[in-house]
C-alpha cells in the first residue's frame, strides 16, 4: 500500500527523532493513505514554516507486522476520543505500540476533540459531532524499529501552494 507524508521538505529517511511534540497518538512519525489529506498536511507545514514548498514523500508500507505491537482504532470513537486526549497530556501510554492507526482529528474534527477535553461537552455529545466529518486515516510510527520494517521510499512530488 502507499502512504504519504506531507511536509515542507523531502523525508527519503524517516526519523522518530524529529517529532517534536505529541499529535493525536503521541510523538512518532506520520503517514496517511489518502493523498489529498497528505497534500492539505504540506500546504499547511509549508504555511507554518513560511516557505512556498510543499511536499508529499510517497512511501510504500508494507504489510509484515510480525513483532510489531500495533493498535488500530476501528469504529470505536469512544477509545479513540480517550486516547488522543491523552496524548495531547502528554501521557505516555502511546509508547507501548510500535504503530498506532486510526482516524485523524481534523481541523473540525480537532474542535469537537477540544470541547470534549476542556469539558464543556460530554463524551456522548462529541461523539455524535465527529460522525458527521468524513474519515481520514493517520498512521503513527512510535518505534524507529516500524519505520525500519515497513516503510520504504518511493518518490516524492510537490504540491502547488
Amino acid at each position: 500500500m502507499n502512504v504519504y507524508h506531507g511536509s515542507n521538505v523531502i523525508v527519503k529517511f524517516p526519523d522518530i527523532k524529529h517529532s517534536f511534540r505529541p499529535l493525536d497518538f503521541g510523538k512518532g512519525f506520520y503517514v496517511t493513505a489518502v493523498k489529498e489529506q497528505a497534500e492539505r498536511w504540506a500546504i499547511r507545514k509549508a504555511d507554518i514554516c513560511g516557505t512556498d514548498k510543499a511536499v508529499i514523500t510517497v512511501y510504500k508500507m508494507m504489510e509484515d507486522l510480525n513483532g510489531l505491537t500495533c493498535k488500530y482504532f476501528e469504529e470505536d470513537l469512544a477509545e479513540w476520543i480517550d486516547f488522543v486526549c491523552k496524548c495531547r497530556d502528554e501521557e505516555k501510554d502511546y509508547l507501548q505500540y510500535d504503530l498506532i492507526r486510526g482516524k485523524v482529528a481534523n481541523d473540525k474534527v480537532f474542535r469537537v476533540v477540544d470541547m470534549y477535553h476542556s469539558g464543556i461537552w460530554d463524551k456522548e455529545r462529541a461523539l455524535k459531532e465527529i460522525k458527521v466529518y468524513p474519515d481520514y486515516d493517520q498512521i503513527a510510527f512510535i518505534s524507529q524499529r516500524a519505520i525500519n520494517q515497513l516503510l520504504y521510499y518511493e518518490s516524492f512530488y510537490e504540491v502547488k501552494i
